[in-house]
């Protein structure tokens, strides 16, 4: 009678051990879908979801969120999009060409003009879809263009975004967040989170292939995002490989360290 006792406690104990396993597996932290136009409930095993609110509905985003998720949309800052329906309007700002993105120019985000957009028109135009936060891309800008207007203007397109009350990811510019602070800005006050891609992995833009990342890269961009996770920053991953060995590296990394990471073989975003 006790060994079938303990048989059915250990049974029990290896039946809840696998149900909290396929639980965990069920339903990953993060995902990031740029390129997105279907249904989000198909993303419902992402708790956090970047999406382009754009091409988005409100009461979709709305729907999805009341399932228990959150929504960050795409922002662009630092460059601008041939097909942006704002294009021809914010033109004759540009700076220069976007190595690897054909269809992208930097933009200067020193023009009043351009931050002007950013915070009454397109920000705005985001909220009214119901998003939690923006997901603010290139910051880069600054490591292009490394001057004091430069610095001044992200600065206070970011200022601005996070004076909305929502999350602010920001999506790489280590170079600007760190000269921001170090010139006595408080992190705070420009983002709240930071998404840092390819720490583990790298693109190789030559043939459209993944490898991994060059070990300077990688320990330059783990002290980053850990100096500022351990200030409390909320910190994201985004990793593009199919390597199951470096797969495996990434979330043992990220678990240890409780960050949020996807990783992805698709270098347009677009879904799984």
């Amino acid at each position: 009678m006790k060994k079938m006792l303990l048989l059915f406690t250990i049974f029990m104990e290896i039946s809840l051990l696998i149900g909290c396993a396929s639980k965990t597996d069920k339903t990953n932290t993060f995902g990031v879908f740029l390129n997105y136009e279907g249904d989000l409930k198909d993303l419902g095993q992402y708790e956090t979801v970047v999406i382009d609110a754009q091409y988005i509905e409100a009461q979709d985003i709305k729907a999805f969120q009341e399932q228990g998720h959150r929504v960050y949309s795409y922002i662009n800052v630092g460059s601008l999009e041939n097909f942006r329906d704002y294009y021809a309007t914010y033109k004759d700002i540009t700076l220069g060409e976007y190595e690897h993105w054909e269809e992208e120019c930097w933009i200067d985000v020193s023009s009043e003009k351009w931050q002007d957009f950013i915070l009454n028109d397109l920000s705005k135009e985001l909220l009214q879809k119901g998003i939690d936060g923006f997901f603010v891309d290139n910051c880069d800008v600054y490591y292009v263009y490394p001057d004091s207007d430069t610095l001044n203007g992200l600065s206070a397109i970011l200022e601005g975004l996070r004076e909305t009350g929502k999350g602010v990811i920001i999506n790489g510019g280590d170079s600007f967040v760190d000269t921001y602070c170090d010139a006595g800005g408080n992190w705070k006050d420009i983002f709240t989170g930071i998404n840092q891609e390819s720490v583990f992995s790298c693109i190789n833009w030559e043939d459209g292939t993944f490898g991994r990342a060059k070990e300077d890269d990688h320990k330059y961009f783990t002290e980053y995002i850990e100096k500022y996770g351990k200030q409390g920053a909320e910190i994201f991953l985004l990793e593009y490989t199919s390597d199951p060995a470096l797969i495996q590296e990434i979330q043992g990394y990220c678990d240890k360290n409780h960050f949020n990471y996807y990783i992805t073989n698709r270098l347009e975003l677009d879904a799984d």
